[in-house]
């Protein structure tokens, strides 16, 4: 049986994430503070000043926990996994712990990540549960909500929606109409991981082309394609994702039909084996 580590991505950040690893690696947060320009320990354990739940802060500060716990876990006698993904912003972890960059270079890049995707606001999203992919795109073109995209295929019983902010809190009650459980808009100001992130999306390509990769030493599925990453197409993915839907159960299913069965949660919270147990 194959072995997945799975990295989460914004949403599974939590006040005391990380409070076990800071200390045992001294080095790498040092530099990580030099990065940022703040301290990391500070705002995950002490959050002083509310910024855990922005997303310039959220995602530096969830790559650092996801890495370092990867660092954790491998050295501890964890086997090297036969195949990393990761949630979104998880994916960066992902190509991190698959030698794509080192430590550093990975949170420069999440870091204007971060930053780019705070910039872009008047979005919004909302989670649609109790429907599957196919059943809210067929609810969304009954409504004429063609503004609307999808952003996360989760689960068959969770689909996340992204557009404007005043689409979304005009169209997401509506589905409870078309047949979902609950829609619930999320605390988010951007609309992540659709059309309207291209801008923020060609900005962090050009970010991306001062940077050279190296060649992947475990395979890493891509979010973008639910398809192994390519060392040629590394910044291109990383462009890709950020106005691309994840697509969740398209990649865990293709890694269950490739020998996976042991799914690893690397990383605060247990989101993701959730939807690997409803996929």
């Amino acid at each position: 049986m194959k072995t997945v580590f799975m990295f989460p991505g914004q949403g599974s950040q939590s006040l005391g994430m990380g409070d076990e690893l800071f200390a045992r690696y001294p080095e790498l947060v040092a530099e990580a503070d030099s990065i940022l320009g703040y301290s990391i320990k500070d705002l995950c354990l002490k959050d002083p000043d509310g910024m855990l739940r922005r997303t310039d802060f959220t995602q530096p500060a969830l790559y650092i926990v996801n890495a370092l716990s990867f660092l954790a876990k491998t050295e501890d006698g964890g086997a090297i996994p036969d195949y990393v993904i990761g949630h979104s912003l998880g994916e960066c972890s992902a190509l991190f712990a698959a030698g794509a960059f080192d430590f550093a270079t990975g949170l420069k890049l999440v870091k204007k990540r971060g930053d780019l995707m705070n910039a872009a606001t008047g979005g919004g999203m909302a989670a649609i549960l109790g429907m599957d992919g196919d059943a809210v795109s067929r609810a969304l073109a009954e409504l004429g909500a063609d503004s609307i995209d999808i952003a996360n295929f989760n689960s068959p019983r969770q689909t996340v929606i992204s557009g404007m902010k005043a689409d979304i809190e005009k169209f997401a009650p509506q589905m409870m109409e078309k047949g979902a459980r609950k829609a619930v808009i999320l605390p988010v100001s951007g609309a992540f991981h659709s059309r309207y992130m291209k801008a923020a999306a060609d900005e962090f390509g050009l970010f991306l082309s001062g940077f050279a990769f190296g060649s992947l030493k475990i395979p890493c599925i891509a979010n973008c394609s639910a398809k192994p990453y390519t060392d040629d197409a590394i910044a291109s993915n990383l462009v890709r994702q950020i106005f691309s839907s994840v697509l969740w159960i398209d990649t865990i299913r293709g890694l269950r039909q490739n020998g996976a069965g042991n799914f690893i949660e690397v990383g605060p919270g247990t989101v993701l084996s959730g939807l690997v147990r409803q996929i």
